[in-house]
């Protein structure tokens, strides 16, 4: 940009799950300046905050409106330059942020009109944080595939997507930056994938494992994906053996052989209860398949903690 002779402003303070408040602070501290577009850099938290900011510089309305149903909204254009290989958000039209209360909701945006995928930026990734994004592409591409809200093309799109990982996310996690480049694939064609089908309530019963417990977004959703797709599985066996087939057999036993399950969470009897209360009320089960209840999340929760 400098380059170009363009000015520029940078706000560098979005945190991991960005809050409502520091959406605020950038909207208070930019709007009325006149950008031209906005610039997203970095994994799905930048990526959404950068979606969110985009409406809020042109519509006068608070960040919390932006969940009001049916609305459409101005925007300047969004470029969105991913660094991890996983939340796919440089080809959604969704903002996941934390509201006020804590909570982790999302949203109806904006597409982005650009995103350049350089897999430079995902070779220097940890260990720990290559786990925790592939595994986010590996769920958007599962739940895309098993949504009731699935097509033929964003099932051909989910497939690609499980091979890919299967076959490079074990090899990506050994720092094989051919393995990661082809993540970074993965996880964009699953974006491609939610951004039609949107994600099912794995990605609900995910949420506070996040935002009260502090396990990272894509960990907390992989580690109930694999008893949530065996009540999914009452609906739909076909795909679900579809899906663990993909992945070896069995998608619970490759995701501990990634070592997923070495993260440990404590968990109280009534914190479990609350989150499976929560659930019930998620949107996330209208396009899930499978008859879900409390006492069956409960049981997920369960398993997947080893409570």
């Amino acid at each position: 940009l400098e380059r170009l002779g363009i000015e520029y402003a940078v706000f560098d303070e979005v945190e991991e799950n960005p809050s409502f408040n520091s959406v605020r602070k950038a909207v208070k501290e930019y709007r009325g300046i006149g950008f031209d577009f906005v610039v997203g850099i970095g994994g799905g938290s930048p990526l959404d905050f950068a979606k969110a900011l985009a409406i809020l510089l042109v519509e006068d309305v608070d960040v919390a409106d932006l969940y009001v149903e049916g609305r459409r909204w101005r925007s300047i254009p969004v470029v969105a330059v991913p660094t991890t290989a996983g939340t796919g958000s440089e080809v959604t039209q969704l903002s996941v942020l934390t509201d006020d209360l804590g909570n982790k909701r999302g949203c109806q945006t904006v597409f982005p009109v650009l995103a350049f995928l350089d897999p430079r930026y995902v070779y220097h990734l940890s260990e720990d944080l290559m786990l925790t994004t592939g595994v986010d592409a590996l769920c958007h591409a599962v739940e895309g595939f098993l949504s009731r809200r699935a097509t033929p093309p964003s099932d051909a799109l989910a497939l690609h997507a499980m091979k890919i990982t299967f076959e490079n996310l074990p090899k990506a996690l050994r720092g094989v930056n051919e393995a990661r480049r082809n993540m970074l694939i993965a996880s964009n064609l699953a974006g491609m994938v939610i951004s039609q089908t949107g994600t099912t309530i794995a990605h609900a019963l995910g949420y506070p494992l996040t935002t009260e417990k502090g396990v990272r977004h894509g960990a907390a959703t992989g580690m109930v994906l694999p008893f949530v797709i065996e009540v999914m599985k009452e609906e739909n066996p076909e795909k679900v053996h579809k899906v663990n087939e993909i992945f070896g057999g069995n998608l619970l036993v490759f995701l501990e052989s990634l070592g997923l399950y070495k993260i440990k969470v404590d968990v109280t009897e009534d914190e479990i209860a609350r989150w499976a209360e929560r659930a019930m009320k998620a949107k996330h089960l209208a396009h899930t398949p499978g008859v879900f209840t409390a006492e069956k999340i409960v049981k997920i929760y369960k398993e997947a903690l080893k409570t």
